[in-house]
């Protein structure tokens, strides 16, 4: 397994994140920990979760999963580098709560630290993720809920998702300037099919240190050999054929260089990825065993410098970095 540190910081993670997103929802229990077994035992080190994660709000049913896993067996808890997040809402429906809404208070985020680290089974969490920015909360309260965290030894670094560029840039200055280490990552929509990021978000990001991480590399399956499934019969929801048939062109583009390659091409989108300046690991997130092992041939790929530009002339980027991909 290939690890690489985070960002600016000495932490070193596996080049693919296990995402849980699915655990529960769509894996059930058994077999969100038979993934987690595997994962640990190819290395791959680096597990994201999120408190709003599971089929019900406010219960933070996946980050449960993940503390039963831990409370299985010693030594799994120290093996593996933990993110979740806060931000979203975490109060049942019948049970509204203004200061458990979307948002990130001072009281906010602390609390729902105690909560995270209660269901996950641990005394430390060591990537604690903004979910989303919150424009109505300034920073300097943001980093001193952070920094009483930190100290008390209940959060080790700090992340974001989701963030524009002057986000990050924002975030990164007002840490700075309380002498705070700030952010080492922003997880961000990331993929062959939405490039947006290419712009601003990971420019910033490789000026402040802040490593990128993508969430959904496979362009929600469009990316994993979405014509080759539709023409096995395989079913998709109405929205995924619509993407699939305004898509089409370039898709079969797409999966017909992967058949040249004799590559899968759930594996060349995750290779690509790795290959771009920036990112530190791509997070996939299996909702079965082969799933997981497809995904992990992406480390043994590398994509010679004609594939890459050829992957480009299927799915063209922003044309290069703000504001010159569209002021000269």
């Amino acid at each position: 397994m290939k690890h690489t540190p985070l960002g600016r910081s000495g932490l070193k993670v596996s080049r693919l994140v296990l995402g849980t997103m699915n655990f529960g929802p769509l894996s059930t229990e058994e077999e969100s920990f038979a993934i987690m077994d595997r994962a640990l035992d190819v290395g791959v080190n680096f597990f994201d979760t999120a408190d709003v994660y599971g089929w019900k709000k406010g219960e933070g049913i996946t980050e449960k999963i993940l503390g039963r896993w831990f409370g299985k067996g010693s030594g799994r808890r120290e093996r593996v580098v933990l993110g979740t997040k806060v931000y979203a809402q975490m109060y049942r429906e019948d049970q509204y709560d203004p200061n458990w809404d979307r948002g990130l208070s001072a009281r906010k985020i602390v609390q729902a630290c105690e909560n995270s680290l209660r269901r996950m089974q641990t005394d430390h969490i060591d990537l604690y993720q903004m979910h989303h920015i919150d424009r109505k909360c300034p920073f300097d309260e943001i980093w001193q809920a952070m920094e009483t965290l930190v100290a008390q030894g209940k959060i080790l670094y700090v992340g974001s998702s989701n963030f524009a560029g002057w986000d990050v840039a924002t975030a990164c200055l007002t840490a700075r300037g309380r002498k705070f280490l700030g952010l080492i990552s922003e997880q961000s929509l990331y993929n062959l099919t939405e490039r947006t990021i290419e712009l601003e978000v990971l420019p910033a990001c490789r000026h402040f240190g802040v490593g990128v991480i993508p969430w959904s590399p496979l362009a929600g399956g469009l990316l994993g050999g979405a014509l080759q499934k539709a023409k096995e019969g395989r079913r998709a929801s109405e929205e995924t054929m619509k993407e699939i048939e305004k898509l089409r062109p370039q898709l079969e583009k797409y999966e017909a260089l992967c058949a040249k390659l004799q590559q899968p091409p759930a594996v060349v989108a995750l290779a690509w990825l790795l290959h771009q300046p920036g990112v530190a690991a791509p997070i996939i997130g299996p909702r079965t065993l082969a799933q997981f092992d497809g995904a992990i041939a992406a480390l043994e790929l590398t994509l010679s410098a004609e594939t890459l530009k050829q992957l480009d002339e299927i799915w063209p980027g922003p044309g290069g970095e703000a504001p010159n991909a569209y002021a000269w």
